[in-house]
């Protein structure tokens, strides 16, 4: 915090031999508002980003040993965990040759207590919120796309019954059930993602447009804007769960903020092979 900002807020400079840093605490807790506001008018935040700029971002793949593709995104402290399983199932009359795909999202107590669930799946992305800390979806898409990409497709093949069964190699798997005709799919092949897409959540306070927030900054401006853009940078959806009227400005700013994270973010993915 450089000194002028803790003249504004009638704080002691650095010269001064008392004990500010718990002063500020103290103002930070009782004037929440006030304290992000005197950053803002400066261009910066408390955690000393630009108004913006995202949080460090780091993505690893295949942590979920049992899931046949799975991936942590970490945004700062939001840190989410995502797990696919494959399951076989009979496609409907209308898309024979299409399966489905469900999102469960989970959020524990010891992330947070509010829980909301989903429902089961035959592509079913488990989505566990293990530390949230602001901007909970964009955390959570990408842990998403990131497993999609570490997806591998099961083998399979069709045993006595007539019905198709994942072969998992494992001992003790009961082979003696399957027949000998030709193998679905002879070994595991990776999900070819052709248009992948990214977020970028934006908080917005009078004229400040701030990306990727932490949790404190959204319990204390409500306006929330979140944009998915894909590889194209076309739109694919745009949310604002309540909050004070956007204008067309800070909507500009928000879709240029995402394009920006967007490139940051294939850069990441890029780094892990991931198309």
């Amino acid at each position: 915090m450089t000194d002028k900002l803790k003249q504004d807020m009638g704080l002691p400079d650095s010269t001064q031999d008392l004990s500010s840093e718990m002063e500020v605490d103290a103002f930070r807790k009782i004037f929440p508002l006030r304290f992000f506001e005197r950053h803002l008018s400066e261009s910066l935040r408390p955690d000393g980003r630009p108004l913006g700029k995202a949080r460090d971002t780091i993505v690893n793949l295949g942590l979920v040993s049992s899931a046949d593709g799975s991936a942590l995104a970490k945004i700062g402290s939001t840190t989410m965990l995502a797990a696919i399983r494959m399951e076989v199932m009979t496609p409907s009359t209308d898309a024979p040759d299409e399966g489905c795909i469900a999102i469960e999202f989970h959020m524990p107590p010891i992330c947070s207590p509010t829980v909301r669930p989903g429902r089961p799946a035959d592509a079913a992305p488990d989505i566990y919120c293990l530390d949230a800390d602001g901007a909970l979806f964009d955390a959570a898409l990408l842990s998403a796309v990131a497993a999609f990409s570490n997806l591998q497709i099961p083998v399979v093949a069709l045993n006595d019954n007539g019905r198709i069964v994942t072969i998992t190699g494992e001992e003790g798997q009961d082979n003696a059930s399957i027949t000998k005709k030709e193998a679905v799919n002879k070994e595991k092949r990776k999900l070819t993602l052709t248009n992948i897409p990214f977020s970028l959540t934006c908080l917005l306070h009078k004229n400040y447009v701030l990306a990727d927030p932490t949790a404190e900054e959204e319990s204390i401006m409500d306006t929330l804007l979140t944009v998915v853009l894909d590889s194209s940078d076309q739109i694919v959806s745009f949310s604002k769960p309540g909050g004070s009227i956007a204008n067309s400005s800070a909507i500009k700013s928000c879709i240029e903020l995402t394009k920006k994270r967007g490139k940051e973010l294939k850069q990441i993915l890029g780094e892990m092979d991931i198309d």
